[in-house]
């Protein structure tokens, strides 16, 4: 196998043939004439060598912006893949793993809510009101919900909020938070109509998974419906 060229065999040569002049005798002319070379070689070589840093210096930054790309790029497919692209909130499926990680650990208390007489105002006023209408509900569960709560929209106007470690009664107290805050909220639908929201808590010990949580604050939920909506009950505690 044949070996691989010296990128600097000329400056080489210029080296060896300098070594040379200076360890002979001879007139100085040779000697001139060998270090003029040494020169030049050793020019050439700096001016190759700065060429090479800066060809480095342009592939390390041309790699660190693709890097870069590349994670920017990957966040945001971890974002679509884990909220909801209307209201930006988390989507079901980010909802399902979380509550079985929080469980996994811990207990969970889980609030469901749905806006009260949503087809109406789809029916009424058009998608475009509703999604705007969405996106307000949102904007009051975010305002009221206490800092450890993890919102997410799990249908169409149907939402969650996960409270890792807090019990049933504190969640109540927060989705009440959140009831109100619905209701005193200026929507601005067309015929100046105000919005509100039903609201089931469960609790689950450590150990459950989402299907038990979500299963208790959904029947919860439509007790609310069923006593007239806008208001907030709780399921019956499951303990461990």
């Amino acid at each position: 196998m044949s070996e691989a060229p010296d990128l600097f065999d000329a400056e080489s040569r210029a080296l060896l043939a300098a070594r040379t002049a200076f360890g002979e005798e001879g007139d100085g002319g040779a000697h001139r004439h060998a270090l003029g070379e040494l020169l030049t070689a050793y020019e050439r070589l700096l001016r190759e060598t700065r060429r090479m840093v800066r060809r480095s210096d342009r592939a390390e930054f041309e790699m660190n912006q693709l890097n870069q790309r590349l994670q920017d790029l990957t966040g945001q497919l971890e974002y679509r893949a884990t909220h909801d692209p209307l209201t930006g909130v988390l989507n079901r499926a980010a909802i399902i793993e979380r509550s079985n990680r929080h469980l996994a650990s811990g207990s969970l208390a889980l609030i469901v809510l749905d806006i009260d007489h949503f087809k109406r105002v789809n029916d009424s006023f058009g998608h475009p009101v509703g999604d705007t209408v969405i996106c307000g509900v949102v904007d009051c569960l975010k305002g009221v919900a206490p800092a450890v709560a993890q919102i997410g929209r799990v249908g169409g106007e149907e939402f969650t909020a996960l409270l890792p470690g807090v019990s049933q009664e504190v969640a109540a107290q927060a989705a009440e938070q959140m009831r109100k805050a619905i209701a005193a909220h200026d929507f601005a639908l067309p015929d100046r109509s105000r919005v509100t929201a039903s609201f089931g808590v469960s609790w689950q010990a450590q150990g459950s998974g989402f299907d038990a949580a979500y299963g208790s604050a959904d029947e919860a939920l439509y007790q609310a419906k069923r006593r007239g909506r806008n208001q907030v009950a709780r399921a019956a505690l499951v303990e461990a």
